[in-house]
């Protein structure tokens, strides 16, 4: 009987919301909880399994682990790509990756933005925990509205132009720069399209909405925060590595920006490090594309994967070398 691995199910739902009974029929499936960011605890566990699953960039694959993953047969993932799976070394150790393809749009990231942003704006964890503290208005710096200021978006694809609808529902003024924004895609979606330095320098509020790249590692630092108004908010549910962590520190400390953050540098955020206690900040533990949609689909579409793979006709094949060879 086949093993298979189901990693980083941080919050125990895994087996509740997908459908596992067809595959458990045909394998053993082990549920992984803990993040395991040892290479050698990692080997470990996975010894003798046939099948991982992976959630997207979560534990991290590269090359040296799976080399080392002698009965690894089949490494499916969730989502088009995952950044932290090496997929030639699976190719050169014959293992067949595959991935999964939404079906139906889900927008749980810009939502949970937009969320951060009205909590950032009006303070709302702080209330909350005044409140249940047995206080009540004492002490509670007012918020700012929404209407008539101005959100800035860095990337308008698929989650930021979603983002820029939300913010044109509260009318608010919606600008937007990437590298690669149009006037036409711009004009197209009701959003000024500016310079990267206006963006930062008029924005009420800023929203990241970029893939992690070379281009974009780095891309918000000192001087982009340096040129934000005092008292701006910062949202960032795309990766954390865009922003320069320590020049954030700086402005939060600085009391200069507020950050709605729900991704670091190091995932799961080190119990000690810095962000858990900077001023400023609300943060949430990557919960962006984190819904029970989300995952039950995410899951489903994996478990198909497993099922045809077993079948001996691999579907959604990402190293299709690997399956000519076999």
């Amino acid at each position: 009987m086949a093993r298979v691995a189901v990693l980083d199910d941080w919050q125990g739902v895994a087996a509740s919301l997908a459908d596992w009974s067809a595959l458990q029929a045909r394998a053993e499936v082990v549920f992984f909880r803990e993040a395991i960011a040892e290479a050698d605890a990692l080997v470990a566990a996975l010894a003798g399994f046939d099948v991982v699953l992976a959630m997207r960039e979560r534990t991290a694959l590269p090359g040296s682990t799976i080399r080392r993953l002698g009965d690894l047969r089949l490494l499916t993932f969730t989502g088009a790509a995952n950044a932290a799976v090496d997929v030639a070394a699976c190719t050169a150790q014959g293992v067949l990756v595959c991935n999964t393809v939404s079906r139906t749009p889900r927008y749980g990231t810009a939502e949970l933005a937009f969320g951060l942003l009205l909590a950032c704006a009006r303070l709302i964890p702080e209330a909350d925990g005044r409140i249940r503290a047995g206080g009540f208005q004492d002490g509670i710096v007012p918020g700012v509205d929404l209407l008539g200021g101005t959100l800035g978006i860095v990337g308008l694809g698929r989650l930021g132009s979603r983002m820029a609808r939300y913010a044109q529902a509260f009318e608010m003024e919606v600008i937007a720069w990437s590298q690669n924004l149009t006037e036409e895609r711009a004009r197209e979606l009701g959003v000024a399209r500016v310079g990267k330095d206006e963006l930062f320098s008029r924005a009420d509020a800023l929203s990241i909405h970029l893939v992690l790249s070379p281009r974009s590692r780095g891309l918000v630092g000192a001087a982009e925060l340096g040129r934000m108004k005092r008292g701006a908010i910062l949202i960032n549910t795309s990766r954390g590595p865009i922003v320069d962590e320590a020049a954030l520190l700086a402005a939060l400390h600085e009391g200069r920006i507020v950050a709605g953050l729900d991704v670091y540098g190091t995932e799961p955020l080190p119990a000690g490090h810095p962000l858990r206690s900077a001023p400023n900040t609300v943060l949430t533990p990557h919960l962006g594309y984190v819904t029970q949609q989300t995952l039950a689909q995410m899951y489903s579409a994996c478990i198909e994967n497993i099922m045809a793979w077993l079948d001996g006709a691999p579907i959604n094949v990402v190293n299709p070398q690997v399956r000519a060879a076999t």
